[in-house]
C-alpha cells in the first residue's frame, strides 16, 4: 500500500466527516512532556480532572501496544452566540463556557472519530486502533501540537492558523506507520494579553496553568468556592473563555457547524429558576451539554455566586427559601453568604433569626456573608 497516498484519503474523507483539521504524528514516547508533567505535578498545579499516571499519559503503546502512529485531529466551534438574551435588573442571566455550547463535544468528537475508524479498517481490515477525546489517558494538546495541528499558546491552548483556539481536539492510535507530519513553528512573540487580563492570574507563562486558580476549573468544583475566588467567577456557571477572548490569533473566527445548535436561552439561563431546579428538570434542560458532567449541585452554587456579583435584591426571596429548605449545606451556606453580600446590614436580622438552627458549616458563611467584602 502506499501510504502517502492513503494518508491523503484519509485526510479528504476527514473533512467530508466534519474534521476541520487533521495531522499525523509517530506513537513515540513523549519525552518533553514527562518532565513537564513531573514539575507540573510538584508545583501542586493539576486540576485532579486528569490522568494521574505519567507514564499512561505520555507513553501512547501503553494503551495500545501495536500502535505505530497518532491521527490528531481538531473541530472547530462557534464563539458568537446569535440572539444572546440580555442580563438585566431583575432579571439576571449566567453563563456555559463555549465549549459546552451545542451538544457535549465528547459525544460529537466519537462519532467522527468513530466513522474515521470505519473508514480505516474499511482499507485495512486487520488495522488495530483506539480513540481518545478529552477523558482519554494521553494529552490532546501535546498529540495535535507534534501532529502539526498548531502551536502551544502562552494560555495553554494549541493554536490553529485557521481556527485559533476554540477547537475540540481527539485523537486515534492507529497501528498503521503513516508517514508523520512536522510540528508548526510559531509563537506568541512578546504578546502576554491572556496573561495580563486571567482574572486570576492562573497562566503563568509558556503556556503553563495552574489549574487549581483557574475560574474554568474552579466553577466545576463541587465545595464551597474559595473566599478569594468568589466575585472573580463573575456570573460564569461553567468554564471560561477569558484567555481565549482576548487572544489576538482568534480574532475574525467562528467556526459553525451542523451538528452544533446553539440555544441561547439554555446557554445564557436565567439564574433564579436554577436555583431551585429539580435533578430531572436539570437533566431534561442542560443534560445535553459538557457543562452539565458534575452535576446541577455547582451550576447551582454559581448561579447563587452570581447572584451576589449582581447584587440582585429581587433575587431575596429566593435565596432566602434556599437556605432555609435546601438539603444540602453548602448550597444553603452559599445561599446565606449571598444574602449577606446583597443586603449588608439588612441581613443581619434574618441571619441572626436563623442562625442558631444551622451547623457548623453554614453558619460559618452566614457570618462570613455579613464580614465578607468584595474582592
Amino acid at each position: 500500500m502506499d501510504l502517502h497516498q492513503f494518508k491523503q484519503d484519509v485526510i479528504d474523507y476527514a473533512h467530508q466527516i466534519g474534521i476541520d483539521s487533521i495531522g499525523f504524528t509517530t506513537a513515540d514516547p513523549f519525552d518533553e512532556l514527562k518532565q513537564k508533567l513531573v514539575d507540573y505535578h510538584s508545583k501542586g498545579y493539576a486540576s485532579g480532572f486528569e490522568e494521574s499516571d505519567i507514564q499512561l499519559r505520555t507513553e501512547p503503546k501503553l494503551s495500545l501496544p501495536t500502535a505505530r502512529s497518532i491521527i490528531a485531529i481538531a473541530v472547530g466551534y462557534p464563539n458568537k452566540l446569535k440572539g444572546a438574551p440580555r442580563s438585566r435588573r431583575g432579571d439576571r442571566r449566567g453563563m456555559f463556557a463555549r465549549a459546552s455550547w451545542g451538544q457535549d463535544y465528547h459525544n460529537l468528537m466519537r462519532k467522527r472519530l468513530d466513522k474515521l475508524a470505519e473508514y480505516i479498517e474499511e482499507r485495512v481490515p486487520d488495522v488495530e486502533m483506539k480513540s481518545m477525546v478529552d477523558t482519554g489517558v494521553l494529552s490532546d494538546r501535546a498529540v495535535a501540537e507534534r501532529a502539526g495541528l498548531g502551536y502551544t499558546g502562552r494560555n495553554g491552548f494549541v493554536i490553529n492558523p485557521d481556527l485559533g483556539t476554540w477547537t475540540y481536539l481527539g485523537e486515534m492510535l492507529v497501528s498503521i506507520p503513516f508517514p508523520p507530519d512536522d510540528p508548526l513553528i510559531d509563537s506568541c512573540g512578546d504578546c502576554t494579553m491572556c496573561v495580563d487580563r486571567c482574572p486570576t492570574g492562573a497562566l503563568v507563562g509558556n503556556g503553563q496553568l495552574n489549574a487549581q486558580k483557574c475560574i474554568s476549573f474552579l466553577t466545576q468544583t463541587k465545595g464551597y468556592l474559595q473566599d478569594e475566588y468568589r466575585y472573580k467567577i463573575g456570573n460564569r456557571l461553567y468554564g471560561c473563555d477569558t484567555c481565549q477572548q482576548v487572544c489576538p490569533r482568534n480574532r475574525g473566527i467562528n467556526t459553525q457547524h451542523d451538528d452544533i445548535v446553539l440555544e441561547p436561552e439554555i446557554l445564557k439561563p436565567r439564574l433564579v429558576p436554577l436555583l431551585k431546579m429539580s435533578n430531572r428538570e436539570f437533566k431534561n434542560n442542560y443534560g445535553h451539554l459538557a457543562g452539565a458532567w458534575r452535576g446541577k449541585k455547582p451550576i447551582q452554587r454559581n448561579a447563587i455566586i452570581a447572584l451576589a456579583h449582581f447584587k440582585e435584591e429581587t433575587a431575596i426571596p429566593d435565596l432566602q427559601e434556599v437556605a432555609l429548605t435546601d438539603p444540602r449545606p453548602m448550597i444553603r451556606g452559599t445561599a446565606y453568604w449571598a444574602i449577606g453580600q446583597i443586603l449588608g446590614d439588612e441581613a443581619k436580622l434574618f441571619i441572626e433569626d436563623h442562625y442558631n438552627e444551622e451547623i457548623e458549616e453554614v453558619q460559618q458563611e452566614m457570618l462570613k456573608g455579613l464580614e465578607m467584602g468584595r474582592n
